[in-house]
């Protein structure tokens, strides 16, 4: 059913949320996980904002991507916690540069991968419409939405090319790897960008009529709720900068 928490549709299950709620959830992470802005109110609430892409590509089916984050998450937090005071100098700069930098950066990723591949095309024009965001920034986004899964099977296509003839790392030809993989890779990047934005002009955007859309979207409960998980470390910013600049206009 269109109206159910969960769907699956095609190959996609899990629990439906609305492309606007999506974007916002990525938009928040993005400013207070990797900006690291706010104050010690929003970094008590922050970790519970940095946790919903685990369970969302979970219910996705992304179990694979899911665990991979945990791993990677928890296994640099105890490097950085545990085996980092125990180094000195370079090696200790560089343990606890690349687990700070891996802590913030990947629920960030995962937030996007889950956005990318759970959201279709049609999905996301509708939302940018609903917001009356203008074409010349629905376009080049709907664009993206298709070019980077396409990138990858074409890259998954190129390496078992190359390994029929033995073209890889570590066998004869491991010269030739660079540039029998990266230059027909860079050629289809270039061509299926120029298809893709041909297609999205075919499919009526950056025309003059406004452009209809039989996707359904809408928000629920469940966009209800993790909007207003989303809000709290935005209030919680605004209260700061108004006491910031209350306290001093007083000094």
């Amino acid at each position: 059913m269109a109206n159910s928490v969960l769907m699956i549709e095609g190959k996609r299950s899990g629990l439906v949320l609305d492309p606007r709620t999506k974007l916002l959830l990525l938009l928040t992470m993005a400013v207070f996980g990797l900006g690291g802005a706010g104050s010690d109110a929003v970094n008590a609430v922050l970790p519970f904002i940095l946790l919903v892409p685990y369970p969302l590509l979970l219910l996705a089916g992304k179990w694979k991507w899911a665990l991979f984050g945990v791993v990677a998450y928890v296994g640099s937090d105890l490097l950085m916690h545990y085996v980092g005071p125990l180094l000195t100098g370079l090696p200790s700069f560089l343990l606890l540069g690349s687990c700070a930098i891996l802590n913030r950066f990947l629920p960030s990723i995962l937030m996007a991968a889950y956005l990318m591949t759970t959201t279709t095309v049609s999905e996301f024009t509708a939302a940018m419409q609903r917001m009356h965001v203008t074409e010349k920034i629905t376009i080049p986004l709907s664009v993206m939405f298709r070019f980077f899964p396409t990138v990858a099977d074409e890259a998954a296509s190129i390496n078992c090319a190359m390994r029929m003839r033995d073209i890889r790392f570590g066998g004869r030809n491991m010269a030739k790897t660079v540039e029998y993989r990266m230059v027909p890779l860079m050629t289809c990047c270039v061509k299926i960008g120029e298809e893709l934005s041909a297609a999205a002009l075919t499919r009526g955007l950056g025309g003059v009529v406004e452009r209809t859309n039989i996707c359904r979207i809408g928000l629920k409960a469940q966009d209800i709720i993790v909007m207003a998980l989303c809000a709290v470390p935005w209030v919680l910013l605004i209260i700061d900068l108004i006491n910031g600049a209350f306290q001093g206009g007083l000094l």
